[in-house]
């Protein structure tokens, strides 16, 4: 069992890491004093497995609890869904101190954080996340939104949640690709912060799935994961600085994601995709050595990530496509790049012919 704190100057909460603890999720929220009405938004699928573990728990403890359901993928990632969960919020009553609680992976987390933040100008919020992505990244730090049809996530706020509750147990019903994408996001905080966690992956027998993976490093995984996003956000909430490296590998891969309409590349594999280009940017500018890169790329594939993208992305679509990213300052695209297994450094001094060839060494090794 972990327990992390995420310390901002105002609205901290923590980060609980507990085997077992969506049976005690109503105990634990009942501590918190969230009101009385929740409503809890999932998708079909994990709501099959975990709504009724879920639901108990609060009715358990009194909660008057309501639920909302949304088609899995990242295609459903939009407003149009949001207006529905405020239609159920409506149609419940649900006050300013009623409670969300994100029962799912990082879209669901995204998309209730972002109802959350705007129905009546912000009600309370809670985080289950269900996938290792969401448990490690997407449900720590506050980011909350949808995606716009020209780019991923340009819609949405900066909203706390009031907890994020972690139990590794619900990652046995996880897909295995859906475990391999969560590592894409655990490698980028061994390389953008933790040295030492990127030298155990290393020496890991197996990560490529939940099955395979020692208990003991899949928990410090977790709470090592954890810690190093609460440690950025804690420093810079709205990043305003220090925050934009957790977009390691994002500027490209989101691009990727969405030139191929969110069907051909989970997140995951797509920041993977685009860790492994920045490498390739790093080595051009001469701020990175090529041991390194081939460090990160091995442990990419040991992932059983992609190392190689569909020739289907055009170079010209991607330099396009990052115009839009929400990294861009100025009319400058900013990118992160690393110096060493450890450390990145943010520059806006990329020239669109290194992007370009970094794109097409993805393209051209496939």
């Amino acid at each position: 069992m972990s327990n992390i704190t995420v310390s901002l100057p105002q609205n901290s909460y923590e980060i609980a890491i507990s085997s077992g603890s969506l049976s005690q999720l109503g105990a634990k929220m009942k501590q918190l004093k969230l009101g009385e009405k929740v409503l809890v938004v999932s998708n079909p699928e994990v709501f099959g497995y975990y709504g009724d573990t879920c639901l108990q728990s609060l009715e358990e403890v009194g909660f008057e609890i309501y639920q909302h359901l949304i088609p899995a993928g990242e295609v459903h990632k939009h407003l149009q869904s949001i207006e529905k969960i405020y239609d159920t919020a409506l149609a419940n009553h649900l006050e300013r101190s009623s409670t969300l609680v994100a029962l799912g992976g990082g879209v669901i987390g995204d998309m209730t954080g972002f109802a959350a933040a705007t129905w009546l100008r912000g009600v309370n919020f809670v985080q289950v996340p269900t996938s290792l992505l969401a448990m490690v990244d997407a449900s720590v730090g506050g980011k909350t939104g949808v995606n716009h049809p020209q780019g991923k996530n340009l819609i949405g706020a900066f909203y706390q949640p009031k907890l994020v509750s972690i139990d590794p147990d619900v990652l046995q019903t996880l897909p295995e690709r859906e475990f391999r994408a969560g590592m894409a996001e655990v490698i980028k905080y061994g390389v953008i912060w933790d040295a030492e966690l990127f030298s155990e992956l290393e020496q890991a027998e197996h990560i490529d799935s939940f099955e395979s993976i020692e208990p003991e490093l899949l928990n410090t995984i977790l709470a090592r994961s954890c810690q190093a996003k609460a440690d950025v956000v804690s420093q810079d909430e709205k990043e305003a600085g220090l925050r934009a490296i957790l977009n390691y590998g994002h500027t490209i891969g989101h691009a990727i994601e969405s030139l191929t309409d969110y069907q051909e590349y989970v997140h995951g594999e797509a920041v993977a995709l685009g860790m492994i280009a920045a490498g390739e940017i790093a080595i051009q500018m001469g701020s990175w050595k090529e041991a390194a890169a081939n460090r990160q790329n091995k442990l990419i594939a040991k992932a059983g990530l992609p190392t190689t993208v569909s020739a289907k992305v055009k170079v010209k679509d991607v330099l396009e496509a990052i115009k839009s990213d929400k990294k861009v300052k100025s009319g400058k695209v900013h990118f992160i790049l690393p110096k060493k297994i450890g450390a990145v450094k943010i520059t806006d001094k990329v020239s669109s012919d290194v992007v370009k060839e970094s794109v097409l060494q993805l393209i051209g090794n496939s």
